[in-house]
């Protein structure tokens, strides 16, 4: 079998596990593990510095970039007002708000099939090889808007359930 053929399914196979697994997290009680979301929280924190940094020299890009942020914080804060956490002899847990969570990714995943099926259009702009990221989102900055939501959204949640299952065992409320 040719390679170039299976390249796309692996990466596909590997897109559609890792969405699964997202969204399986946000239903039910789920175990505090503070060394992945620290780690999700800095991957994404970069991701989004990256960004901005491609993006710095158009304004308009760049601020739909802050306002994507600022929209998913405040989903962020609404999501863990709807969060219960425990803190148990057994650890610390915490049950998401499954809507809040689940229409986040869904919008991400959307934006992203909506971008790679080129229906924003027809095709990708054209331009010199070495084109940086901020040629591509001036055309739509949607795309833009919807990765910070997604940024601002979890990295907020994860702050806020290490700060609240940090906290002693009686300031924890349901």
């Amino acid at each position: 079998m040719d390679p170039r053929l299976v390249t796309p399914y692996l990466i596909a196979a590997i897109i559609v596990w890792s969405l699964y697994r997202r969204m399986r997290r946000s239903f039910g009680r789920q175990r505090v593990r503070d060394g992945f979301m620290w780690l999700r929280i800095g991957i994404l924190s970069a991701l989004a510095v990256f960004i901005a940094v491609q993006v710095a020299r158009d304004v308009d890009v760049l601020g739909s970039l802050l306002a994507g942020i600022a929209a998913g914080a405040v989903l962020g804060y609404v999501g863990l007002r709807y969060t219960k956490f425990e803190v148990t002899s057994q650890g610390r847990f915490y049950t998401p708000h499954a809507y809040i969570g689940v229409a986040v990714t869904a919008l991400f995943v959307a934006r992203i099939l909506y971008d790679f099926l080129g229906m924003n259009g027809g095709m990708m702009p054209s331009g010199a090889p070495g084109q940086d990221l901020a040629a591509f989102y001036q055309h739509n900055p949607l795309t833009l808007i919807v990765f910070g939501a997604v940024v601002g959204y979890y990295v907020l949640y994860y702050l806020g359930v290490l700060q609240r299952t940090r906290a002693p065992a009686s300031r924890i409320t349901a």
